[in-house]
């Protein structure tokens, strides 16, 4: 049996010779039960992550690696580290030792015993995370599971192992925006989740700013969920049914009081708030536009530069 560990990598050097030597031990453990391929993703990294990338797949035939021609993001690595894989079982992992690779051996075990299609990983807590970063995130795990029809475990991880079933399965969506979360859960496969404490990264800082983070899970909620235009469809109803209520109310009181025009400032207030509810209901609806707009030019999600994968693969340009 073979097992192919997919480590996206940006700006990871501090990180690459760590990560190494802790799976190089589990392989060793590990041997009787399974044979590794190891495909680093180097995503477009500005520091000394490909050089060591190439130092490691020189000396072990089991490391390999493909380096993206710029940086095109974490979702777009873990994809093409996904379509390189040829594993009966697929993991995929950080090279910044947050997630501990130990587990993995937990996985295979749990995967033969349990016939499961997949051992997820989440977190316990989020000791050390950020006050306002912790709840900004546990809200938006309540929001999408209230909206989605695809449940998404709240501190779910991108680790992960899967078999070559469920593996396909994910290569079988296509979409350009990727969500992997949602992406993961989608097939329906059978799952069993493994809980774990969170650990500090071994070296370097987080790619991941409270921009990033917000704006992926805005990117989470629209492409697996249509209720947001949902809602701009009802602010839609119901500003018309408040829009009739006041005409009636101005007929009556024309005809009963003989009221002059009046009431400006109200007036102002209220042309204000419609106007700012239509651009909210026209950003919603470009949201959505605009993905599909990027699925129709149909680009490529990422560019390989150059690749080691020991079996006639390499491309380099």
């Amino acid at each position: 049996m073979l097992t192919s560990v997919c480590v996206p990598c940006y700006n990871e050097e501090q990180n690459i010779e760590a990560f190494y030597d802790r799976v190089s031990a589990l392989r060793e453990k590990l041997r009787s039960k399974t044979d590794f391929e190891f495909i680093f993703v180097n995503d477009g990294s500005k520091d000394n992550t490909l050089s060591l990338l190439r130092e490691l797949a020189a000396r072990d035939r089991d490391c390999k690696y493909i380096s993206f021609s710029r940086n095109f993001g974490k979702e777009a690595a873990m994809l093409a580290g996904l379509e390189a894989s040829k594993g009966d079982r697929v993991v995929v992992i950080d090279a910044d030792l947050q997630d501990p690779p130990e587990l993995i051996g937990d996985m295979l075990e749990l995967m033969e015993t349990g016939g499961y299609d997949r051992i997820a990983t989440r977190r316990k807590d989020r000791k050390g995370e950020p006050v306002i970063r912790s709840f900004f995130a546990r809200m938006f795990y309540k929001v999408i599971n209230k909206i989605s029809d695809t449940k998404i475990v709240d501190g779910a991880r991108d680790f992960s192992m899967m078999s070559r079933r469920m593996t396909d399965a994910v290569l079988s969506l296509k979409e350009r925006t990727r969500f992997t979360k949602g992406i993961f859960e989608w097939p329906g496969y059978k799952t069993k989740w493994l809980e774990f404490e969170n650990n500090a990264r071994n070296g370097g800082a987080t790619k991941w700013s409270f921009l990033k983070l917000l704006s992926y899970s805005m990117e989470g909620i629209v492409s697996f969920s249509h209720f947001p235009l949902v809602i701009s469809s009802v602010i839609g109803v119901l500003l018309f049914l408040i829009s009739l209520l006041f005409i009636v109310i101005i007929i009556i009181r024309k005809l009963i009081f003989g009221d002059p025009v009046s009431g400006w400032p109200s007036l102002v207030c209220i042309i204000l708030m419609v106007s700012g509810l239509q651009q909210l209901s026209l950003g919603i609806i470009g949201s959505y536009l605009s993905r599909v707009f990027v699925e129709v030019k149909e680009r490529p999600l990422y560019l390989i530069m150059e690749s080691e994968l020991h079996d006639g693969g390499n491309i380099n340009g």
